[in-house]
């Protein structure tokens, strides 16, 4: 199973890898690993009345089975006049595969040049035009069928885009085409969202198990309709050709570099042993004795008077 899808709406990073896709639609919805299988062959079943626009089939993704399923192509009533169907395309950058939304507007803008047949070669459309309020049919692309519709013509096309049946865009083996400055200009322009028919349509697909690519093998057993979510009856068809299936794209994640946290350093901290000083011991110094002096003894010596000499 591939568990790795996700969802998201016009999310910044994928708008800045892939500039060609997310200016030409109207927003990024889901993007998955695997490339969706091959357009199928089928027939387009008659219009059902004037004022319906032929939506070419697509592969859808479904969340539950991480798988695709078929939503046929079918006849929708046009919700104003003077608008024409976008149809959405998927696209990838080398890796996810990325599916791009249609719209409603009154110019055809790019959907991935992808060949969905029935006036949807790759660029613009050629199965129709809208001149004074009416809807003007082109019988080379458009089975108008035992429908009485006066407002037709016939115009060869030519298709210019040898694609095959690859029902994306860009990548390994997709459709190598960009959008022009016209279908930037168209993308920018007032848009309206999938009628509430064309939604219970592919709510319809998503719950029919036989639709899955894993049940029908690129071969559904309903490729196109008369009117939206009407799966039995007049007007079913069947595919002719199954689409090849494509294998997951493998996206291998890099080894985890192990950080290995260096071996911590050990600091043996040698203790410094402080021995405390000798005490330093202080002797009195010896008192000094103070001896006093001996007293002098003053002896007086006896003056002896000798008598004077008599003179002659």
């Amino acid at each position: 199973m591939f568990n790795n899808w996700r969802r998201s709406v016009l999310p910044a990073l994928l708008l800045l890898a892939l500039p060609v896709m997310s200016m030409a639609q109207v927003g990024i919805t889901i993007s998955v690993n695997v490339a969706p299988p091959e357009l199928p062959v089928y027939e387009q079943p008659p219009i059902p009345a004037e004022g319906y626009l032929w939506t070419p089939g697509y592969w859808a993704w479904i969340d539950d089975e991480q798988g695709y399923y078929w939503v046929p192509g079918t006849w929708v009533l046009v919700p104003q006049p003077g608008f024409l169907w976008t149809p959405g395309y998927w696209s990838s950058d080398g890796g996810a595969f990325v599916w791009n939304e249609g719209y409603w507007g009154t110019q055809i803008g790019f959907y991935g040049g992808v060949n969905y047949g029935y006036g949807y070669g790759g660029r613009g459309f050629e199965g129709g035009y809208w001149q004074d309020g009416r809807l003007f049919y082109n019988t080379s692309v458009v089975n108008v069928g035992a429908t009485n519709i006066t407002n037709v013509y016939n115009k060869t096309v030519v298709n210019n885009i040898a694609v095959g049946r690859v029902s994306y865009n860009g990548g390994s083996g997709g459709v190598q085409a960009q959008a022009t400055a016209g279908e930037l200009a168209a993308a920018r322009a007032k848009h309206l969202p999938p009628t509430a028919a064309q939604q219970q349509h592919v709510q319809l697909a998503r719950s029919n198990p036989a639709l899955r690519a894993s049940a029908n093998h690129g071969n559904p057993p309903i490729a196109a309709t008369a009117k939206a979510a009407v799966f039995s009856g007049a007007g079913v068809v069947a595919a002719k050709g199954g689409g090849k299936l494509s294998a997951p794209v493998e996206h291998k994640a890099a080894a985890p570099v192990e950080h290995k946290a260096a071996a911590p350093v050990e600091h043996k901290a040698e203790p410094v042993e402080h021995k405390p000083a000798a005490p330093v011991e202080h002797k009195a110094a010896a008192p000094v004795e103070h001896k006093a002096a001996a007293p002098i003894e003053h002896k007086a010596e006896p003056v002896e008077h000798k008598p004077e000499a008599e003179h002659p």
